[in-house]
């Protein structure tokens, strides 16, 4: 498996303040696509998976780096 490279806590801070100030400067959309480039937490995408199905987490745009390296690639293909 490729490695995956992971997000720092700093460097999704930094995501999170930006989409805010977005968001206060009435950038709805441009807030929503900044927050989905964070990696989405793995229990969400699982419970998300189980919920609404593997095309619906997949179509969301959130960022699933997070959710290959703690389950694998194989788990977003099945």
């Amino acid at each position: 498996m490729a490695k995956v490279e992971m997000m720092s806590v700093s460097e999704k801070l930094d995501i999170l303040h930006k989409s805010f100030a977005l968001e206060d400067a009435g950038d709805i959309e441009g807030a929503d696509r900044l927050m989905k480039t964070l990696p989405l937490p793995p229990y969400i995408a699982k419970v998300t998976k189980e919920k609404e199905g593997l095309d619906a987490l997949l179509s969301s745009g959130w960022n699933l780096s997070e959710v290959e390296a703690e389950f694998g690639a194989d788990w977003l293909k099945k």
